[in-house]
């Protein structure tokens, strides 16, 4: 079946979506799905252990979310960074747009100023900044790059990352792995459970909305991963590999041969995984509760069947689970 773009929307109440990450992080509440009875079963996160299986291996994604948002003026002119060319050359969304208009130098604040030097279809925007990026004249003006449903709340930062983030680098958090404590991830080492680490570098080719309702006709925008020695051998040796999140899902589909073998390297992927596709390496999923017609949604759905997600979905809704970013998560098994 050819799946449109509207067959990914669905009605959520604003009150459920999620503007802060609940305490302790592992007390997020947890949807359990099995491919295999269709069951569900609501429970909490701190219980993952009870339902993994015990040869699993988990894949995390350890890369970290760096203060991408320039904003100035409080908030009245912003540079969303996607992309450092070099020190002061980058390439940024924009806001207002129009005044940031090709062959135009922008007065910033603090001195700053940024010169349009191109402007992409998509309105992405390269420019020249007057200072390097790193300079302490940016300090005061950068920010976390909460997704737009999220309030901007600085105070939030810490909590916007994972856990085991090591590797600068995302534009959003790996969302799915921000339920995961030190504690629960030492419970889980005793149980057996292992974990490996891969990097994927969150882009806009993970929250670029969907603009054409032919699936097939949009364009995915390519993301940084790496995966190194030590992890091909881990993963290499896993009876049984749950993705902690799409983005882990994503560089394990990029890079898995035949028979889930696996070779260290690194490179960009634009993979796009929509209903149809066969996994080769995933076998179970943690992912959290993805926005309408995302790109997100449209890989869970591949996952766990086009009918089953909207019928999980509605059980979500109809339970209150919190949506987003900052919401509670699901494990497909």
């Amino acid at each position: 079946m050819h799946y449109t773009l509207s067959d990914f929307d669905f009605t959520l109440p604003e009150e459920l979506i999620a503007q802060s990450p609940v305490h302790p992080r592992d007390h997020a509440r947890l949807l359990v799905y099995d491919r295999s009875t269709k069951g569900i079963k609501d429970d909490y996160f701190y219980n993952l252990g009870q339902y993994l299986r015990p040869e699993t291996t988990l894949v995390v994604n350890n890369s970290k979310v760096e203060k991408c948002r320039l904003m100035f003026d409080g908030g009245k002119k912003e540079l969303f960074v996607t992309s450092v060319r070099n020190n002061n050359m980058v390439e940024a969304l924009v806001r207002p747009g129009k005044k940031f208009r090709e062959g135009k130098e922008v007065e910033l604040e603090g001195g700053i100023t940024a010169k349009v030097t191109h402007v992409a279809k998509d309105g992405l925007r390269t420019i020249i900044l007057s200072h390097d990026l790193d300079a302490p004249e940016f300090e005061p003006f950068k920010y976390t790059p909460f997704p737009p449903y999220i309030e901007q709340d600085e105070s939030l930062a810490d909590e916007y990352q994972t856990v085991y983030a090591k590797d600068l680098g995302s534009k959003a958090a790996p969302t799915a792995g921000l339920h995961f404590t030190d504690e629960l991830l030492e419970t889980l080492h005793q149980q057996g459970i292992k974990k490996a680490e891969v990097t994927l570098h969150v882009g806009l080719g993970t929250f670029a909305p969907v603009k054409t309702e032919k699936l097939d006709e949009h364009v995915m925008h390519s993301e940084w991963y790496q995966l190194d020695e030590k992890t091909a051998t881990e993963l290499n040796q896993a009876k049984h590999l749950t993705a902690v999140g799409t983005t882990s899902v994503r560089v394990l589909e990029s890079i898995a041969g035949s028979n889930k073998n696996f070779n260290q390297g690194n490179g960009d992927t634009d993979i796009f995984i929509t209903p149809g596709y066969e996994f080769k390496a995933v076998d179970s999923l943690i992912t959290n509760f993805h926005l309408p017609k995302s790109t997100l949604l449209m890989l869970v759905s591949a996952f766990m069947g086009f009918e089953e997600m909207h019928r999980l979905y509605q059980h979500a809704i109809a339970q209150k689970y919190r949506f987003y970013s900052f919401g509670d998560g699901m494990l497909i098994l």
